[in-house]
């Protein structure tokens, strides 16, 4: 595959975050894998919270660091928010069904995702987040033409 594109953002505070989420929010289309990297609080969560508020969901969003899998239903959207932060068993991806969530109509959402590399699709477009001293930047790659077409909806 072709060098991906990507571009860089910075996020100053969480109101950016929120703004870049609902950008990100209302260029979501059914299929995608979005693979979300970066350092503990660096703010993966905290994109796919404002994301998920962006599309008007009002429900409890939750971290699924224990659970690795949160779904939930929203703008007729179908989103799974992975956080593989503690997995580690290739058996358990296999017995535990996340193979099915990849569905090519369900947007995956995947925090920590090279803890199940050689297990996951590959990404469509990848967020990684870096830590500075005041706020965060983001780089945005696409490997994919959806995943380019997403971006350049922002």
């Amino acid at each position: 595959m072709h060098e991906p594109n990507h571009s860089r953002i910075n996020l100053p505070d969480e109101a950016a975050t929120a703004a870049f989420a609902a950008l990100l929010a209302h260029a979501l289309q059914p299929g995608l894998v979005i693979y979300l990297r970066g350092n503990l609080g660096a703010g993966k969560t905290t994109l796919v919270r404002a994301l998920l508020q962006a599309l008007g969901y009002t429900g409890r969003v939750k971290s699924p660091t224990y659970t690795l899998i949160e779904h939930y239903e929203v703008a007729g959207l179908h989103l799974r928010h992975f956080d593989l932060y503690r997995f580690r068993d290739a058996e358990e991806w296999e017995g535990s069904g996340f193979r099915d969530d990849f569905d090519g109509r369900n947007i995956c959402l995947v925090e920590w995702p090279e803890q199940a590399a050689g297990l996951l699709p590959p990404a469509d477009v990848s967020l990684t987040f870096e830590i500075l001293q005041d706020g965060r930047d983001v780089l945005l790659h696409a490997y994919s033409d959806a995943g380019q077409k997403c971006l350049n909806a922002l």
